[in-house]
């Protein structure tokens, strides 16, 4: 089968053939009908090839969508020819956080060896991919899978990051976007559909702030050094309720700063490295800084339902399998509007 392969440090991905996986007692082999790219996997390609083992070459492809092709024994919950979507976040199933179905905070998958698919366990960039446990997978439906696969994390990650603030978003609250990318237009979307708050959108790209503005945000402005006087004008001088940061480097940390009001949550979802100092006088009094992970899967099963009623939808560019390096080229340098999704056979 084909699958998009990180091989070495420095090096582009490549498309290389490599066997087939079969499914062993308790595994699920998807078909792969969609899957996802996204800048976590440039952060993983930053890593040295060595540090993930015995799956050295890594099979990229976090946000996967697929048709069950084949069972391992003892698996129930699936059939054969359903059309699901991978809950990407793996963890033992066992512990506290994963009985409540948090196993984005497992805590024993580090010292259990357990990777997310992609992300150090083989992904979903390839004709097919394996899934460790069916309560992995999320069934679609009739669903277009490359318009639902983003949901797996792009949507999925600022799902989980606004729902935990809701309280804060009464009728004239603000909250602020900063990057309007494959995860901050979804994060738009998911604004408008779930509060009655005002979205302000900031980017440095004009494209990117027009797909803010088609994803319903009031005001979409330039990430700029007057950004931050536009949103304190706009918020009759407070700041915002909610300010999530969905790029992470440090000028998008310093301006998140700046815009976050008193009692306010300041929401890092980005991995870009940027750090903000926090203490009495640095931030606004009772600003609550958080730095979340992925989701949980009841929260993906309630995102697929609001995609299935119209509520959210992903802005993608869809491309071959094939293309993958050219894909990967263009998402680092921001020439991808929305989300990319692969989809192999095409």
């Amino acid at each position: 089968m084909k699958a998009v392969q990180y091989v070495e440090f420095g090096k582009p991905v490549e498309v290389r053939e490599i066997p087939a996986p079969e499914p062993g007692p308790g595994q699920v082999l998807l078909e792969v009908t969609a899957a996802g790219v996204c800048h976590s996997d440039i952060f993983v390609m930053s890593q040295p090839t060595g540090s993930f083992g015995p799956n050295a070459p890594l099979t990229l492809g976090h946000e996967g969508a697929g048709i069950v092709a084949a069972l391992g024994d003892g698996v129930t919950g699936v059939e054969l020819g359903d059309a699901v979507v991978v809950y990407g976040p793996w963890g033992c199933g066992t512990c506290h956080a994963c009985a409540q179905g948090k196993e984005n905070y497992c805590a024993r998958a580090a010292e259990l060896g357990i990777r997310p698919p992609g992300l150090g366990a083989p992904g979903a960039l390839a004709d097919y991919v394996l899934i460790d446990d069916a309560r992995h997978l999320v069934p679609i439906g009739d669903l277009d899978p490359v318009q639902t696969v983003p949901l797996t994390d792009a949507g999925l990650t600022p799902y989980h990051a606004i729902k935990r603030s809701l309280d804060k978003l009464y009728a004239g609250s603000t909250a602020v976007v900063l990057g309007v990318g494959g995860l901050g237009h979804i994060g738009v979307q998911l604004l408008r559909a779930l509060s009655a708050t005002q979205v302000i959108a900031l980017d440095v790209s004009e494209d990117k702030l027009e797909l803010a503005r088609a994803s319903g945000a009031h005001l979409a402005i330039r990430s700029d050094d007057k950004a931050a006087d536009i949103v304190r004008e706009a918020t009759n001088g407070l700041g915002a309720q909610l300010v999530l940061d969905f790029a992470g480097v440090q000028p998008t940390v310093d301006l998140a700063a700046k815009c976050a009001a008193t009692e306010s949550d300041l929401t890092i979802v980005g991995i870009g490295g940027g750090t903000l100092p926090v203490g009495f006088g640095l931030i606004p009094f009772e600003c609550s800084v958080s730095t979340p992970y992925w989701g949980t899967r009841a929260e993906l099963i309630e995102l697929i339902d609001l995609a299935r009623r119209g509520a959210v939808s992903a802005h993608v560019e869809r491309f071959p399998l094939d293309r993958a390096p050219d894909v990967y080229d263009r998402l680092h340098h921001g020439r991808i509007n929305g989300r990319a999704v692969l989809v192999p056979g095409t």
